[in-house]
């Protein structure tokens, strides 16, 4: 009997020792919370900085693969045409303007104003079409500049610009992100598929309109693809 008071005084104190202990656990709870919920945003950062990065580089490789194609195009007309006699010269200089290019029935972009305005799906998607016209033409380049040594084997412009198409490929997925694509011309063959397949061989003003004609899609393609790329980054000052 004589514990009994000093039982009845120890209950407040295991009280409020309990009672101590349940906001210190909650306090640790909500801080292993915060910091699992901390966690989840810096891997959800990180990996989409990582597909941020790997976009970049995308972009990047497709840029510099249609810079090279470009390069090339205007490489092989300069060779072919230094080979011409300068009235052969004068004489194509005044047909290619009027010359007839298959993809004149890709819908494009009419000029800087317009190019800069379109969207970067849009952009993709031409550049995929203009990339993908010259697959099969791209082999009659072996006969055209055959002589040039300067160009290394045309036969290699088929590969790269395979490689280009499904890189292209690559970003236009990406920047649907899952959506449907809507736009079934992507895989649409032009009218004309084989356009220049019969050119390059023995006519010397076909020749000259198969290797213009590629000199020139390529250039729009790498103009549409730097936009694109300025597109990706948000930036409204893409000049050309």
């Amino acid at each position: 009997m004589g514990d009994f008071p000093l039982a009845l005084a120890s209950i407040p104190i295991m009280f409020l020792w309990q009672a101590d202990l349940r906001p210190e656990s909650a306090k640790r709870d909500r801080l292993a919370l915060a910091l699992v919920l901390l966690s989840v945003v810096l891997v959800s950062l990180l990996v989409n900085q990582g597909r941020a990065s790997d976009n970049q580089r995308l972009f990047n490789n497709a840029v510099i693969r249609v810079q090279h194609l470009h390069q090339l195009a205007a490489k092989m007309i300069n060779d072919f045409e230094d080979s011409l006699l300068p009235e052969e010269r004068r004489q194509l200089s005044k047909i290619f303007p009027l010359s007839f290019c298959n993809s004149d029935y890709i819908e494009a972009p009419t000029g800087k104003d317009e190019t800069q305005k379109s969207s970067m799906l849009k952009l993709l998607r031409i550049s995929f079409r203009l990339i993908g016209s010259w697959e099969l033409p791209s082999q009659t380049l072996s006969g055209t500049v055959s002589n040039s040594l300067t160009v290394g084997n045309p036969n290699q412009i088929t590969e790269k610009l395979a490689d280009l198409k499904m890189g292209i490929s690559v970003l236009i997925k990406g920047c649907l992100d899952g959506q449907p694509n809507m736009d079934d011309n992507d895989s649409l063959p032009l009218p004309f598929e084989d356009f220049y397949l019969t050119k390059g061989e023995n006519n010397l003003r076909e020749s000259f309109r198969l290797l213009a004609c590629f000199k020139t899609d390529m250039h729009k393609a790498e103009t549409y693809l730097r936009v694109a790329n300025c597109r990706r980054s948000l930036d409204s000052n893409c000049t050309l």
